[in-house]
């Protein structure tokens, strides 16, 4: 089992960037694949980007993100980041990290079903 604390979340303006970091308590973090979602007011909880287990090797992306957003992993501080570029009032949400259990797997996932854990969520709020 595995418990998720996100933080970096604030107040930017568009344009800025900001990192998100999702710290992870308990063993084998390397076997889980990870994922950033986010959910606006009103809105269904969305993707934003996955990172496979292990190294993270392979990573997606969800459309509105793509080219803007990076997600990461470091392995040995139990922690998932998100960098986030380019900042549009668009992407105002709150952010959740998510973990799946996956110590076969070299794939990563954009499925909420997927994810047995998540995090509370952090506030991002971009100005216009």
């Amino acid at each position: 089992q595995v418990q998720l604390v996100e933080s970096g979340g604030g107040l930017v303006q568009a344009g800025d960037s900001l990192r998100l970091s999702c710290a992870a308590s308990g063993r084998s973090f390397s076997y889980y694949r990870l994922g950033w979602f986010r959910q606006a007011p009103g809105k269904e909880r969305e993707f934003v980007a996955a990172i496979t287990s292990g190294s993270g090797g392979s990573t997606d992306y969800g459309n509105s993100v793509k080219g803007r957003f990076t997600i990461s992993r470091d392995n040995a501080k139990n922690t998932v980041f998100l960098d986030m570029n380019s900042l549009k009032p668009e992407d105002t949400a709150v952010y959740y990290c998510a973990a799946d259990w996956a110590p076969r797997s070299t794939a990563y996932t954009s499925s909420l079903r997927d994810y047995d854990y998540w995090g509370q969520g952090t506030q991002v709020t971009v100005s216009s």
